[in-house]
């Protein structure tokens, strides 16, 4: 039988496991659940990383079972998973805390601190990047302020999906890409920054390797296959934080690519031939999962996890179908009704970790469907805020693809198609980061030579959604409104805006 390659994808609320053959054909797929993560206060998140481990070898035994693939014909391994999220270590390599993930926002104070100690638009020539709180290296820093006793431990800084590599391998790496969220990586360089730890006095000793997302830099080791079944001496490559990989997985490798994902997170993406630098630091500028190449992007932080904190909160039969069907019945606009989806702060483009989330221009004849609709609308306006900066700084954007979940609603990838006034594609296979990481174990294990080949190989798109020309100018005049939100809800949500009278 022909060889097979394994994707790995380590997400927050679960590890996904992927069989691909040589041909690009997905053969087999499995997920297992993580525990949620825990919030012991406002915006603070936090996962156990032995959660991911262990659900990441239910998912790869599960895999094996339901092919029917032998281990012997996986020729490579991928790896992708939830960025920005701070795994430490001791010198034993155990772990020494549970891992602050990368929707945590406790971090404002050492942000300030870092713009002050290192010049906000020094740490921007040297990182690309802005101080933001869900940055690894301001974790790194609160951590180093507020539990001296566990920092002096930490030997080894890893990340999600590098935790798993290390259980699989025992080996320490990390891809550019990955480590562009970090805040400690010359991007433009694709290698650390000395200037940078030597300002924040972290040692360079506990950051793994860097390597480029299809190089091979581990193998499994006797102790990894024992726990995973797959054969001793497999090589494992970089692969990819989750936003890049998703990228490679929905083929966005070129200048002019752009996609728009709505899972927990949203992200708008677009890929680079260069570094693009927002000097007033409202984007993340990260190394691409291809070698040479760069891509740009903002967040919103609350996108799906929008409309599933009012499933949960208010729905009772759970179900996504169900809502969407009724938000269907409302008008485009949602009849005056707005959202802003803070729930959990926000990145892209105010950098507020304090700012909440709000509904407004509620009135005693609206109905549910309104609200959802709102709350869909609210979602793809805050995506269109990074698309109106993509023009500011003449990203190109020739084609918008959609993956995750909102990509998977009829609706909401009509919305988005409206409020972007933009034609928007979904792909035949929508697997989205675990693909891409097959994808890249693939380049690794020589099916094809180059991500590129391997991307125009097997990605095809299923659907074009066009705007509607009426809607979108409708569409238009509620984006003008959704951005009056944001400066009225920062006056309410100051600093002290939380102290009890």
């Amino acid at each position: 039988m022909s060889a097979t390659v394994l994707g790995i994808d380590i997400g927050t609320g679960g590890s996904r496991a992927l069989l691909i053959g040589d041909d690009g054909v997905i053969l087999a797929s499995a997920t297992a659940e993580h525990a949620p993560f825990v919030s012991k206060q406002a915006a603070w998140a936090e996962q156990d990383p032995h959660d991911w481990w262990t659900a990441c070898r239910k998912a790869i035994r599960s895999v094996l079972t339901s092919s029917g693939v032998s281990p012997q014909q996986i020729a490579c391994v991928g790896l992708s998973g939830q960025m920005h999220g701070t795994v430490v270590l001791d010198e034993a390599g155990a772990v020494l805390r549970p891992s602050i993930i990368w929707c945590d926002q406790r971090g404002e104070e050492d942000a300030q601190w870092l713009e002050e100690t290192v010049g906000a638009r020094r740490l921007l020539d040297l990182t690309s990047n802005p101080a933001l709180t869900n940055f690894t290296l301001i974790k790194l820093l609160w951590l180093r302020r507020r539990e001296p006793e566990t920092w002096r431990k930490v030997r080894h800084l890893l990340l999600p999906k590098d935790y798993v590599r290390f259980c699989l391998s025992g080996e320490y790496a990390i891809d550019a890409a990955e480590a562009s969220g970090t805040l400690l990586l010359d991007v433009s360089r694709r290698k650390w920054s000395e200037e940078l730890l030597g300002a924040v006095e972290i040692d360079r000793r506990i950051l793994p390797g860097v390597f480029e997302s299809p190089e091979i830099c581990a193998r499994v080791s006797r102790n990894g296959a024992g726990l995973t079944g797959l054969p001793e001496g497999t090589p494992i490559v970089a692969g990819a934080g989750d936003q890049a990989a998703n990228a490679v997985g929905i083929g966005l490798t070129h200048a002019g690519a752009a996609g728009a994902t709505i899972g927990t997170s949203g992200v708008v993406f677009a890929a680079t031939d260069r570094p693009i630098l927002d000097p007033r630091g409202r984007l993340h500028t990260f190394c691409h999962a291809i070698p040479g190449r760069w891509h740009v992007m903002g967040v919103t932080q609350a996108a799906g996890l929008s409309l599933r904190w009012f499933r949960d909160t208010f729905q009772t039969d759970g179900s996504y179908a169900r809502l969407t069907e009724e938000a269907a019945l409302s008008p485009p606009g949602a009849d005056g009704v707005l959202w802003a989806p803070y729930l959990m702060g926000e990145r892209t483009p105010y950098r507020d970790p304090n700012i909440r989330g709000a509904l407004i221009g509620i009135a005693a004849h609206h109905t549910r469907a309104h609200v959802v609709r709102a709350i869909m609308e609210g979602v793809a306006f805050s995506l269109r805020d990074t698309l109106t900066i993509f023009s500011e700084l003449q990203v190109p954007v020739e084609r918008i693809r959609l993956s995750g979940g909102g990509a998977r609603s009829p609706l909401w990838r009509q919305i988005q198609a409206d409020i972007f006034g933009h034609a928007v594609e979904t792909v035949q296979t929508e697997e989205g980061a675990a693909f891409g990481a097959a994808l890249l174990a693939a380049v690794g294990a020589g099916f094809w030579k180059t991500v590129d080949e391997a991307c125009s190989a097997v990605i095809r798109v299923a659907e074009s959604i066009d705007f509607r020309s009426e809607v979108a100018s409708h569409m238009n005049e509620r984006y003008k409104e959704y951005r009056r939100l944001y400066p009225a809800l920062h006056g309410v949500y100051t600093e002290h805006a939380y102290a009890s009278i």
